[in-house]
């Protein structure tokens, strides 16, 4: 590989919303995401609505008049 044009990759900390945290490598020192494999409704079974910008709202206001 050449030299200097590859950016340094180091150990992360990984923040979710719901408090889990775990370290992996990234070219980012912190990465926070909105949903881990803790809190996920795929792992856990359980259903979580992200609303992400304002979409369930904005289907909620759509189809509410019909």
């Amino acid at each position: 590989m050449k030299e200097g044009i590859h950016p340094s990759y180091v150990e992360a900390k990984v923040i979710c919303a719901c408090g889990e945290t775990f370290t992996t490598r990234s070219t980012r020192q912190n990465i926070k995401v909105d949903i881990c494999s803790k809190c996920h409704p795929f792992f856990t079974g359980k259903q979580k609505i992200v609303d992400a910008e304002g979409r369930v709202e904005k289907f909620k206001r759509k189809y509410a008049k019909k």
